[in-house]
């Protein structure tokens, strides 16, 4: 049964490299699925918004012909809720880091605010993504990302990244993306594991993620002095935390 790794926005799948190596005693089954447009080509006539990336997934875990152990980050962590709310038999159990997004008193951060509007958007991603490497680097370190990882998914960033940011930030706060007209509680149906790095301040408040993963049925780690890039500041606790986890899953 494969661990499957998805990522959000603005990285590769390489921010799950460190993670993966401590996890490589234990997990000889880990798999990154990068979302079209995140490391991965975007097709011509993707719908990247919620939807598109939930179908996606979708499509992605129904080739393994099995449950999959489902890890979700930043974005990716929306998209796999999305999934595990829509599609329950995919996923044998599922983590994910962006909960408070969930809660119906979650507020977007400041990014996302500047990619939703017309002109700013755009003027961001063009700077952002068409930076040299070193200045894209650099920008990821002062966001928080470890400098082991922050160049290599500095390498992946792209033109088509700047689209599919602003394509799927604007189709969220237009339509909503999460759950995507699906309750909450509908997460409860398979095992789920809200992590809440304290120090990430762009996926809502603590007191928003405990109560999202309560409606989600869902356990919480606390993840205490990490931020928003935990799996690349404290690989092997953020590892000690999934082995834990995933004991409990039968």
């Amino acid at each position: 049964m494969p661990a499957v790794f998805v990522h959000g926005n603005p990285e590769t799948a390489a921010v799950w490299d460190l993670l993966l190596a401590e996890l490589a005693p234990s997990r000889s089954d880990p798999v990154c699925l990068s979302p079209p447009g995140f490391g991965a080509p975007l097709p011509a006539g993707f719908a990247a918004t919620p939807a598109g990336y939930r179908d996606w997934l979708a499509g992605e875990l129904t080739a393994f012909g099995e449950p999959v152990d489902l890890v979700g980050h930043d974005f990716g962590g929306t998209h796999v809720v999305n999934v595990v709310l829509s599609h329950p038999h995919l996923v044998r159990s599922w983590v994910s880091d962006t909960l408070g997004a969930f809660d119906p008193d979650y507020e977007w951060h400041e990014f996302a605010r500047r990619w939703q509007t017309p002109g700013v958007g755009e003027a961001d991603v063009a700077a952002r993504f068409g930076a040299a490497v070193e200045e894209r680097t650099a920008m990821l370190v002062e966001r928080g990302m470890s400098e082991a990882v922050a160049a290599r998914v500095a390498a992946g960033q792209n033109e088509a990244m700047g689209r599919a940011v602003l394509t799927l930030y604007r189709s969220a706060a237009a339509t909503g993306a999460h759950g995507l007209g699906l309750p909450l509680e509908r997460a409860a149906a398979r095992p789920g594991l809200a992590v809440l790095a304290t120090a990430d301040h762009v996926v809502g408040t603590e007191a928003q993620r405990r109560r999202a993963a309560a409606r989600a049925g869902a356990r919480v780690a606390v993840l205490d002095g990490l931020g928003h890039w935990w799996m690349t500041h404290d690989p092997a606790r953020a590892a000690a935390v999934l082995t834990g986890f995933w004991a409990t899953v039968h």
